[in-house]
């Protein structure tokens, strides 16, 4: 059981990374900059929104409508034909209250679907970025650090031409 269940999570992460995101986003080829970086980091360890606020990809949300409309269609569809023979004797008003809480369920896990693929794509071109600016230094294990020293250096008011030279100086303090 164990053994279906990973091969499940590996062929549907496969999809997802191979398929839907090259399909539903535009990535830019050009590497990130490193106060785009920054700035970044620091939004994506803090858990702000991040549609809209990172460079290097461009959403398409026709694409992404259409991808998950098959997506909900695949898995609501065997349930529908399963109960259909005990949806046709259910009473009109309550059909009508049960298309309702799908629509609004249809909605709110378009919603879920939106965020989780524009963090999967923010964290793979962050870890890109990261491997452009930071090679020495890994990224599971550094990323809070640099958007701490990051405020930090804003709150000191640290100038842009110093701000790589200032983070690199915290980051070997630490390290050591």
């Amino acid at each position: 059981m164990l053994r279906i269940f990973t091969w499940i999570q590996t062929s549907s992460r496969r999809i997802v990374d191979e398929t839907i995101i090259p399909y539903v986003f535009t990535l830019s080829d050009s590497p990130m900059l490193f106060r785009d970086l920054l700035r970044t980091n620091k939004m994506y360890q803090d858990g702000l929104k991040l549609e809209g606020n990172i460079p290097g990809f461009r959403f398409s949300v026709g694409k992404s409508y259409i991808v998950f409309i098959i997506l909900w269609h695949i898995v609501m569809l065997p349930p529908a034909a399963l109960f259909h023979a005990k949806l046709i004797k259910i009473d009109c008003h309550l059909l009508i209250i049960m298309a309702v809480l799908f629509t609004g369920m249809f909605f709110a896990m378009y919603a879920i679907y939106k965020e989780s693929l524009i963090d999967q794509v923010a964290h793979r071109i962050l870890k890109q970025g990261w491997e452009n600016h930071f090679p020495h230094f890994d990224y599971d294990l550094h990323a809070d650090d640099v958007a701490k020293i990051y405020a930090e250096a804003l709150e000191k008011e640290i100038p842009h031409k110093e701000m790589q030279l200032y983070i690199l100086e915290k980051l070997v303090e630490k390290k050591r």
